[in-house]
């Protein structure tokens, strides 16, 4: 649209006049001639004109505002994409957060199932006076507290969504189950940010600017027509209302500006100036932040292996502790001790994992590579 106002320059430019003036004094010859009665134009005058110009030629400046123009839009429209892309990792967290609470849950039923299995062993035991009234009491109660943790689970999840649907202007289900992405990474590969391409159209705009600013004071030429009504016309011995037209051509050319030509030029080196510094801190910041992900991506790697070795400890110590509490040789609570030990090394290993994934993605999202 602005680019189209642009161009209207390039078209007949029409406008209509009207005016009455009173003169104080009008026009008289000093001389009077004989047998001939000139009479003065009246003090009250009116005019009524129809102007149109057609610019013929202006330097190139409305090409020149044609291409700023285009320039500016260009920038504009790439500075929508750098902010919603700023909102990906705002995105990748929530995403990450729902899947992680996913992944609590699975494990949370599986202790639910396990000391539901071992309740109704346990209710044998007691039932046949192997085992103390107590245990069932203790289980019964670690149970309810398993049925709380699920209440807060689905609360939490039920946040995300919301608050992940507000993100990305769709409808997420709250019953939603999410999968696990698969996520390569290239760490040789450069950065490809949108922010980059926004600091070039910056320059580009710049530049057309400076192209601007060198035709403002280009000559204009112009083609112009004037018909009017008026008293007096173009004869001002004619006292009388006399339709008129004139037409001709004209030169516009602004010789000097005081220097402010110059000093917009200079002042858009300086902006120049500043674009090249906010890439430079840009890309440094992004190459830290990329060094930053890939040292988390080694770490939880590393962190994985061990909580698969935990894991597998822990499971052996509540085998033993699930036959040791059938036999009544140690307490409920020390069985649950246990099943919440294993419970918490399985959740860390998960936690991990989601964790392994979520930088992967922010590794990624900080490149500009997609996932």
């Amino acid at each position: 649209m602005e680019k189209e106002i642009i161009k209207t320059g390039k078209l007949p430019q029409i406008d209509f006049e009207s005016k009455a003036t009173y003169q104080s004094e009008v026009i008289e010859l000093p001389i009077s001639l004989p047998d001939v009665n000139i009479t003065p134009p009246n003090n009250d005058q009116y005019q009524l004109n129809l102007n149109v110009n057609q610019l013929i030629y202006d330097g190139g400046h409305t090409n020149a505002a044609l291409e700023e123009k285009t320039a500016s839009l260009k920038t504009q429209q790439k500075q929508v994409e750098v902010n919603l892309y700023q909102l990906k990792e705002r995105v990748n967290q929530l995403y990450f957060s729902i899947l992680l609470l996913q992944e609590k849950k699975a494990l949370l039923l599986a202790k639910k199932n396990e000391l539901a299995s071992t309740l109704k062993e346990v209710n044998a035991g007691v039932k046949f006076g192997a085992l103390l009234p107590n245990s069932e009491s203790v289980l019964e109660a670690e149970l309810l507290k398993v049925d709380q943790q699920f209440i807060e689970l689905d609360k939490d999840k039920f946040s995300y969504i919301k608050s992940l649907s507000q993100l990305i202007g769709e409808n997420i289900s709250s019953e939603i189950t999410l999968d696990n992405p698969e996520i390569s990474l290239d760490f040789n590969t450069e950065i490809n940010r949108p922010e980059l391409d926004l600091f070039k159209l910056k320059k580009s705009q710049i530049k057309a600017s400076e192209k601007l600013i060198s035709k403002k004071n280009s000559p204009k030429l112009l083609g112009f027509a004037t018909g009017g009504y008026g008293n007096p016309g173009l004869n001002m011995l004619d006292n009388s209302f006399q339709a008129y037209y004139l037409a001709g051509i004209k030169l516009k050319w602004n010789v000097f500006d005081w220097n402010s030509n110059k000093k917009q030029l200079k002042s858009l080196q300086v902006n120049k100036e500043i674009i090249d510094t906010e890439q430079e801190v840009f890309e440094l910041n992004t190459s830290i932040e990329l060094t930053k992900h890939e040292s988390e991506i080694i770490k939880i790697s590393e962190i994985i292996e061990s909580d698969k070795e935990i894991i597998s400890l822990r499971k052996k110590i509540l085998k033993t502790s699930a036959s040791q509490l059938k036999n009544g040789v140690i307490t409920a609570s020390a069985y649950i001790t246990e099943l919440t030990n294993l419970y918490e090394a399985e959740n860390n290993l998960k936690a991990h994992y989601t964790q392994l994934l979520y930088s992967k993605a922010n590794y990624n999202t900080t490149k500009g590579t997609k996932n």
